[in-house]
């Protein structure tokens, strides 16, 4: 059955174009993500394929009696409690449960925060029947336990699921199919997000054999122009005419024309960084109810190349820690010490209140004037080229806006790096080139993060807080790198003896393991993908040497030096797979 069908759509946003010539048709069963970077309109997308904004090119059909439920980037609960927002009796009961509300039902939707307020409009949206389900960036705010349920429930939807995420394990596990989103073309691929990786690098391969091709012919033409040929007859006009446009073409430039090169004046961090002794937090607490106890006893000292993770489920106090360890708020036990080096930056999940009439290079610089060159060359670093940073704020997308709100955090030149929930809202690419950048970064790194990907990628040492019914919340930390300052130690809080015996059976069951430790492979594995870069670089630059040149004593040279670098490569991937091998299978 089909659900809707657009064809030729095109729209666009004051000074560029989002997407033109775009068709896509959804079938019930059809499970299709949506990706692109920030701003290629991706939400916008979705708007007009439910009808909720008109296509300024071609047309959207929907089928006879389609019902469509949607979730939107800001959505409107209206007056009344979480439970009437929700309805549904006991099944929305259920799912504001599983979405970690359960303890909001009788709230008033004014009270909500931003993350509260979403995760409701989610579960009005999952229970509401329909044949088409259409949900933009349903994974933020829930945390890891959340987003598994989701997992599951989207896989076994039987009608059509459109949706934006940046969970990157969703979009394997869920999808059938990917519709990228790329410089104002939409591109289809079958399969999850691997298959979509596959094919995006199969494309841009293509594209290259292409420009290398235009350039020989290019130069065919133009030594064929410099022969002085006759040029009055039709066929030698034509000739002059096809060099001339082949010289002149230029190849489509790249969505983003720089990597990130975040690495700008970062202050020296000294041996001392953070120290945390004995905090304990509580909230809530009053005539008719008792304080509700977060953490306590939590000990940490942080090391000035510190990769620390803070995961646990919503509402255990993960941002509350964060802020304690900022000294945004007071513990109610403990002292919190930083070290007289500490240059804090914080991104956390309000980001900054902006003018959005304000000009995006303004707002970077604090008010009228010209930013320096290290200013201008940060905003280019993301992506903000020069007819951007003179764009008024109201003009970005949602995912473009947490960028400017991290450019603005980097630019106070930090060592020591807060991010909470850095992953919500960011577009995929920003995100690997992100965890690239906090592998190479000189400084501190504390993460509050569900999204799994990433933080298997970027952190060391995870601090997990949680919460028990009926005990006091406790805090522990996991797995330490050997590879970290020798001088540098975690001390995990105290247990219950109830603790201490449920840990007995997992500590004897890794002391049998034999080979490096979890974290070491982690570690290892790191350290392959860092020295593969510069010798993929090198090898992409070789070949593109080996195929200007015609000097046949350069083509050995270099093709000496190209086959060197590829047994180095080799090795390296050898290496990586046998330490993957070996994690996985622990």
């Amino acid at each position: 059955m089909v659900l809707v069908d657009a064809t030729a759509i095109g729209m666009a946003r004051p000074g560029r174009s989002l997407f033109s010539n775009l068709s896509i048709t959804v079938h019930s069963g059809d499970r299709i993500g949506i990706v692109g970077l920030n701003g290629t309109g991706k939400s916008t997308l979705l708007s007009v394929l439910t009808g909720d904004r008109e296509a300024e090119d071609g047309t959207v059909r929907w089928g006879r009696n389609v019902r469509i439920a949607a979730l939107g980037q800001n959505p409107d609960l209206g007056p009344g409690t979480v439970r009437e927002a929700v309805g549904h009796e006991w099944e929305g009961e259920a799912v504001l449960d599983r979405l970690g509300m359960g303890a909001f039902l009788d709230t008033p939707t004014s009270q909500l925060s931003g993350g509260e307020a979403k995760r409701t409009a989610l579960a009005r949206t999952l229970v509401t029947e329909c044949d088409l389900l259409v949900l933009d960036e349903p994974t933020n705010h829930l945390d890891v336990d959340a987003i598994s349920w989701l997992e599951q429930r989207l896989a076994n939807f039987n009608g059509g699921l459109l949706f934006v995420t940046h969970d990157r394990h969703v979009l394997d596990r869920v999808t059938t199919r990917i519709l990228e989103l790329d410089r104002g073309t939409g591109f289809v691929h079958e399969g999850g997000y691997a298959h979509y990786l596959e094919a995006r690098a199969a494309r841009e391969e293509s594209a290259a054999k292409s420009e290398d091709v235009r350039k020989n012919l290019a130069r065919t033409e133009l030594a064929w122009l410099r022969r002085g040929a006759p040029a009055r007859t039709a066929k030698s006009k034509a000739r002059i005419k096809t060099a001339t446009a082949l010289v002149n073409h230029k190849a489509q430039e790249a969505a983003r024309t720089t990597e990130l090169d975040l690495h700008i004046g970062t202050p020296r961090l000294g041996d001392q960084v953070i120290d945390l002794e004995g905090i304990g937090k509580s909230i809530g607490g009053g005539p008719d109810e008792p304080a509700r106890e977060l953490f306590s006893g939590i000990d940490l000292l942080l090391d000035r190349r510190a990769r620390l993770g803070i995961t646990g489920p919503n509402g255990a106090g993960k941002s509350t820690l964060l802020d304690i360890m900022a000294k945004r708020r007071e513990a109610d036990h403990g002292t919190v010490i930083h070290g007289p080096t500490v240059k804090l930056g914080y991104y956390d999940q309000i980001g900054r209140d902006l003018d959005p009439k304000m000009r995006l290079r303004d707002a970077v610089i604090g008010g009228d004037g010209e930013p320096d060159w290290a200013d201008v060359k940060l905003m280019e670093s993301f992506w903000f080229d020069s007819d951007a940073q003179f764009a008024p704020i109201e003009l970005l997308s949602g995912g473009e806006r947490r960028r400017l709100q991290l450019v603005m955090v980097l630019l106070e030149r930090p060592n020591v790096l807060f991010l909470d929930e850095p992953t919500n809202d960011l577009d995929l690419d920003t995100l690997r080139v992100l965890e690239d950048f906090l592998d190479d970064w000189p400084g501190a790194v504390v993460v509050v993060s569900h999204d799994r990907a990433f933080l298997d990628r970027t952190v060391e040492t995870t601090l997990a807080v949680g919460q028990t019914p009926g005990k006091a919340a406790k805090a522990a930390t996991l797995q330490r790198l050997e590879a970290s300052a020798p001088d540098a130690t975690m001390a995990e809080p105290a247990k219950t003896d109830d603790e201490a015996e449920a840990a007995l059976p997992e500590q004897k069951s890794q002391e049998k393991k034999s080979g490096p430790s979890h974290s070491t492979l982690r570690h290892r594995i790191k350290e392959f993908e860092k020295a593969m870069r510069p010798l993929e670089r090198r090898k992409e630059k070789l070949t593109e040497e080996l195929v200007a040149t015609t000097d046949h004593q350069l083509l050995t040279e270099l093709g000496n030096e190209l086959s060197d670098v590829e047994g180095q490569l080799s090795t390296l991937e050898e290496q990586w797979i046998e330490a993957q091998e070996m994690l996985e299978n622990r």
